[in-house]
């Protein structure tokens, strides 16, 4: 009795985390209907922060654009990120990755990234990783390459002897308003304004007349307006000051205050919103990872009125005629 009043009890709680208003072309949550597939697909990896937390894994997002086969990009690789991935789309996801894209280099956006490189390799990726980012990019995973490399010359040349091909990671630093082109899908990373945190990118995606973008860090920027005017779906960091200040573990009130400073509270993206008119506007990377739905909606909502979710992990929206919001389960594997 008492696994299903808990069983009852989450199922509940992802109801809440997941509401929405649902105007003309917008679908409810956890709908699963068989129509045409949508042109792009987003899944919230990990929707939280630099907290070491089960509910809420570090910021990763999967973006997969409907070609053959499926192209699969990655914006960010905080921890956990191998383990979400494997868990919504098992082998075939976590060793075909087309591409990940970096926002910027801060650890709880890309202290995955060795963990993903590297078990994807293990299980199966036989052609060279790409990596792009804002400069810094490439020196990092240059070191990072040099601290694994035990590891990697014992599978690829004593051991296992899996494909060297498979290890190598094709990296780039870009500039920002240089757009990529991966089997037809547009990839175009802007500035943001992460304080002192520069470059910082966000990043939009763009696919058969439908389009994505994701603010990556920042406090409200006018760029991310700029990008997401008009966009299907715009997935928007945020912080919410009181509940951090209230529970934040830094014993500096300081360093606390100068992290709200760097981030987007939720009446300032709701400002953003009603600038962009995205067709869905989606909260992720939500500071601090305690901070509930709630806390978030009843506080953007005295800006903006249009469609909002809350994310939580492993959530999917599927962009195509329609918008659709749903949960993608944990796959046996």
């Amino acid at each position: 009795m008492r696994y299903w009043l808990k069983l009852c009890a989450a199922f509940m709680g992802l109801l809440m985390s997941c509401s929405i208003l649902c105007p003309r072309g917008i679908a409810m949550p956890l709908q699963n209907t068989q129509e045409q597939q949508p042109e792009l697909k987003i899944t919230l990896l990990g929707t939280g922060n630099p907290r070491p937390t089960s509910e809420r894994s570090g910021p990763a997002i999967l973006v997969e654009a409907n070609t053959q086969p499926p192209t699969r990009l990655l914006i960010d690789a905080g921890r956990g990120a191998a383990e979400r991935l494997f868990e919504v789309g098992g082998r075939e996801a976590l060793s075909n990755i087309n591409c990940v894209l970096l926002t910027h280099l801060h650890s709880d956006h890309v202290v995955g990234l060795p963990d993903l490189w590297l078990t994807g390799w293990i299980f199966g990726r036989a052609a060279p990783l790409m990596l792009r980012g804002p400069g810094g990019t490439s020196e990092m995973m240059r070191h990072l390459e040099e601290a694994y490399s035990f590891d990697v010359h014992m599978r690829r040349d004593v051991d296992e002897h899996l494909p060297a091909e498979g290890i190598a990671v094709d990296t780039m630093d870009l500039q920002p308003d240089t757009p990529l082109n991966i089997n037809g899908v547009r990839i175009t990373p802007f500035l943001v304004d992460h304080g002192p945190v520069q470059p910082a990118f966000g990043w939009k995606i763009e696919f058969h007349g439908r389009s994505a973008v994701f603010s990556g860090d920042t406090r409200k920027c006018d760029n991310v307006a700029k990008y997401a005017s008009g966009c299907d779906v715009l997935v928007h960091e945020v912080i919410v000051p009181e509940v951090e200040r209230r529970l934040s573990l830094m014993r500096d009130p300081a360093a606390t205050q100068r992290v709200i400073d760097h981030h987007t509270t939720p009446e300032e993206a709701g400002d953003v919103f009603a600038l962009a008119k995205p067709r869905l506007a989606v909260f992720s990377h939500i500071v601090p990872s305690p901070a509930t739905s709630r806390d978030v909606e009843i506080a953007v909502r005295r800006r903006y009125k249009g469609p909002v979710v809350v994310g939580v992990d492993k959530l999917v929206i599927e962009i195509g005629d329609q918008v659709k919001v749903r949960h993608a389960g944990h796959r046996h594997h």
